[in-house]
């Protein structure tokens, strides 16, 4: 049987890139570009930017489109750009998909507005506005765990109708809200937890959004790759033995920003401190990370 994945311009295997800063807290343009350009060439096809592993609560808008023309300088037209736009503010949020577009952005990524839990009715409105502010493709970035808010896969039906709404970035863990948005819709349906990669990308998924592919792009991308090629055993293999590192970097009592930026940082990539109030891992994590990621990358 062929699975039919939901079609998108944005390509399957996405990373949700860390925003490197220098010693001193600043954004660090070069150490972006570098960092762009080498997950490119280890097989990114497209990146995700001011994310929620981007640090976007704690930038700027300045550094955040500052980001996206350094990154687009870098990489130029390889690949597609997502720049996370998301705020608690529907004007706020209209604004930065206004900067992102002229800073060289081809899609955003919006998250439903937080703290405020609006109704669903409520949360629908904010989406059709943003996509109506600008002419970029809007990404619906569903991730409750942080917002407060779900974006029920009966609002993402009622959005898919709009034009300009073109994909999801799926963080719910509702495995049957996801089927119901993939079986009804031609969204871009992407994972956003790296441990949900294999699982939706067999029901038909667009790809993934993924923490992990900052450290282990490749892989990541060997997940995808053995799937397509009909050799769903070693799929599997893949995705399990990415299980351990996985779950570090993602499901340790520690945000994602954190872990990526200690394990970049200790295989020479640039990535710098967090910003607070998060804090850096500590030694003993960091050598956890690592050692997780050599049994993952060994031959």
């Amino acid at each position: 049987m062929t699975i039919t994945h939901s079609p998108s311009p944005f390509g399957r295997v996405l990373c949700a890139m860390i925003t490197p800063f220098t010693e001193e807290g600043a954004l660090d343009r070069s150490g972006a570009q570098e960092l762009a350009a080498h997950l490119v060439a280890e097989g990114c096809d497209g990146l995700v930017l001011n994310g929620t592993t981007g640090e976007s609560p704690t930038t700027t808008d300045g550094e955040k489109a500052e980001l996206i023309t350094a990154v687009r300088e870098a990489v130029g037209a390889r690949v597609p750009l997502i720049a996370g736009i998301g705020t608690a503010d529907t004007r706020h949020t209209t604004e930065l998909a206004l900067a992102a577009e002229k800073a060289g952005a081809d899609a955003v990524l919006v998250v439903a507005p937080y703290y405020s839990r609006p109704p669903q009715e409520a949360v629908a409105a904010h989406f059709r506005a943003v996509a109506d502010a600008s002419g970029l493709p809007v990404l619906l970035y569903d991730i409750p765990g942080r917002t407060g808010t779900r974006i029920e896969p009966e609002t993402i039906l009622r959005l898919a109708g709009h034009p300009r709404i073109a994909g999801v970035k799926d963080c719910s863990y509702d495995l049957l809200g996801a089927q119901k948005v993939l079986a009804r819709t031609e969204l871009a349906y992407y994972a956003g937890c790296d441990e949900h990669n294999l699982a939706l990308y067999a029901v038909g998924a667009a790809g993934c959004i993924s923490t992990v592919a900052n450290a282990a792009p490749r892989h990541t991308r060997a997940v995808l790759d053995a799937f397509d090629a009909a050799d769903t055993a070693r799929a599997r293999r893949l995705q399990l033995r990415a299980t351990p590192l996985i779950e570090a970097m993602t499901a340790a009592d520690l945000p994602g920003t954190v872990t990526a930026k200690a394990l970049l940082s200790r295989l020479g990539l640039p990535a710098g401190p967090v910003r607070a109030p998060l804090l850096p891992a500590s030694p003993q994590v960091t050598a956890e990370l690592h050692a997780r990621f050599e049994e993952l990358t060994e031959s």
